[in-house]
């Protein structure tokens, strides 16, 4: 399966719940709130897993508990199976509480929402995810050995009100990760990272040291890799390496901001509320 592009104007969502009137409830409300959305029902997890495999998916809303499976084990699969970027993953149940005092909280599930607020507020949270309001700040490391396409992805990043630093390889990158380590400083909001560099290290080895060796998780320093390689297989690992997103070259402006927001955003939320 080949890298899946996302089409941004008409966002494809996912609703997977054994109750047919509650999936019929929360897509009229997300069609009210996003009228440009695409919305796919399932009424079980292998449904939901067929639809997974088959076609682009923006956001999965899922059940804790479904006809045939827990809604974590289906939000693994899509993490685990897919070569798709990191979409975000909603888990409703009225258990948020109980699972939060248990911490049995899955990590493949990007948010948990309490149902009991309302499928009204679901929408409304929803939205936030595809199409939020407010774009976020943050400090982007940029990792690019190409002069001019570092001067025209940074431009994009500016223009969105980003910040950018600016290195040619990734051991200058990983000079200034560890400099900040040592001296106990934030580290950057966001990696953006080329895949084949001029250095000795490649991207894929920017995320087998950050990764593995200096045990940086995808939540605390989120790396977004841009590559020009078409093979589901590169791609999957990766991701399995620990990249958040992907982004396929040639640059689309629209793609880039889209992705690194959502990360900047997903790191700033866990920032506030850490896990």
């Amino acid at each position: 399966m080949a890298f899946l592009p996302l089409d941004l104007q008409h966002p494809h969502l996912v609703v997977v719940d054994g109750s047919k009137l509650v999936r019929k409830l929360l897509t009229g409300m997300m069609s009210k709130i996003l009228p440009d959305a695409v919305v796919t029902e399932c009424e079980n997890g292998e449904q939901a897993k067929a639809v997974l495999l088959a076609q682009p998916v923006h956001l999965l809303v899922t059940a804790l508990a479904l006809p045939d499976m827990d809604g974590t084990a289906l939000a693994a699969f899509a993490r685990e199976q897919s070569t798709q970027s990191y979409f975000p993953i909603i888990v409703v149940s009225g258990e948020v509480q109980e699972r939060l005092e248990q911490r049995s909280l899955s990590q493949h599930v990007t948010d948990y929402f309490d149902k009991t607020w309302g499928m009204e507020a679901l929408a409304s949270f929803i939205k936030g995810y595809i199409a939020p309001e407010e774009e976020v700040g943050g400090e982007v490391l940029y990792i690019e050995d190409s002069r001019v396409v570092a001067a025209a992805t940074m431009r994009m990043m500016k223009k969105h009100g980003l910040g950018v630093q600016h290195v040619m390889s990734v051991e200058d990158a990983l000079v200034l990760i560890d400099e900040a380590l040592q001296a106990g400083r934030k580290l950057p909001d966001i990696v953006l990272s080329d895949v084949y560099l001029k250095g000795d290290l490649t991207g894929m080895d920017l995320l087998k040291i950050v990764r593995q060796d200096k045990a940086i998780n995808k939540r605390q320093l989120p790396i977004v890799v841009m590559t020009g390689d078409s093979d589901p297989r590169n791609q999957k690992q990766l991701i399995q390496l620990g990249a958040n997103d992907l982004v396929q070259k040639p640059i689309e402006e629209r793609l880039l901001i889209t992705k690194l927001l959502f990360q900047l955003r997903m790191g700033q939320r866990s920032r506030r509320d850490p896990a």
